[in-house]
């Protein structure tokens, strides 16, 4: 396995002298003497069997040979820095991993916003973010593959702290046949007609959650898929307020006039697969989720974000 004969260092000299103009500034940058960051350059010319820098007055400038070298060089140098900066985030104990789980009704503005404040406190991290329904939010945690988990709710043997409360609301197509009664509506109204739900995506105990009375029931993988359905008058549903203000608005859909019933909350919880064990940029995480949370709770209780 060959070593290379040239050194980050002896680029990184080369790269002072072009940017700040000359040897005795670069030497100066660099807090070395003028000799040495001569000799270090030619030296790296004598390796090479190229010359990199042409003398102009008091100005040293590029070959074309080194600007090309140079410019790998930088991205060589690049990485170097990001490599150095990883250690020491490691070294700080910052991990080097975060698997975080989300339940689908956690609105996703509210969620990047959380990434992007996260992003730049942590970017030696790497965020792996999937979304559940229902029970897969207890299956990461009871299996293991998650670190932190908004889900709604709590398995036994873990501990959660409430976030927020996710305001559902009966809807389906303004020509639905619910709303050409014209009157309000019970659930003896609602158990004739299809009734469309988002599927668990648990595997280990799948479970069913909410109203059950409609003997026609049609599962989908996603809320959006689901949104779709409704919108192509297919059924009725509760659908998250934050995911249906544009149809809402549109007249693509419509509240159920229900007599009772016609709003749900679903509470979802922040919750630690391993407190103890959870580094500090787990930490860091979890503090930011329950900032913006407090932030934007009052625009999610009106249903908006």
């Amino acid at each position: 396995m060959k070593i290379p004969r040239t050194t980050l260092e002896q680029w990184r000299v080369l790269q002072a002298i072009v940017e700040y103009g000359g040897f005795a500034q670069a030497a100066e940058a660099l807090h070395r003497s003028q000799s040495s960051v001569s000799y270090t350059v030619g030296r790296l010319q004598e390796q090479l069997g190229l010359k990199l820098l042409e003398i102009h007055g008091r100005k040293a400038k590029l070959t074309e040979a080194g600007e090309t070298l140079l410019r790998h060089a930088e991205e060589l140098l690049g990485e170097a820095f990001k490599l150095e900066r990883l250690a020491y985030s490691l070294a700080q104990g910052w991990e080097a991993e975060i698997r975080l789980v989300v339940d689908a009704l956690f609105p996703t503005p509210l969620l990047l916003r959380i990434l992007r404040e996260f992003a730049p406190l942590s970017p030696h991290t790497r965020v792996l973010l999937s979304e559940e329904v229902l029970s897969g939010t207890d299956e990461a945690l009871i299996t293991g593959r998650a670190d932190l988990v908004i889900g709604g709710r709590v398995p036994p043997g873990f501990l959660g702290d409430h976030l927020l409360d996710v305001d559902l609301v009966a809807v389906a197509h303004p020509d639905h046949p619910l709303h050409r009664l014209g009157r309000p509506l019970d659930a003896d109204d609602l158990s004739r007609e299809l009734h469309v739900v988002v599927s668990d995506s648990g595997t280990l105990a799948p479970r069913d959650s909410g109203w059950l009375g409609a003997t026609r029931r049609w599962s989908v993988t996603s809320p959006e898929k689901r949104i779709a359905l409704l919108c192509a008058g297919l059924g009725f549903g509760w659908i998250p307020c934050h995911l249906i203000e544009e149809p809402l608005a549109s007249g693509r859909l419509k509240p159920l006039p229900l007599r009772e019933g016609q709003h749900r909350k679903v509470p979802l919880y922040l919750m630690f697969a391993q407190p103890r064990l959870a580094g500090p940029a787990t930490r860091k995480l979890a503090e930011l989720i329950r900032a913006c949370v407090a932030e934007g709770r009052t625009g999610m209780n009106s249903g908006s974000v």
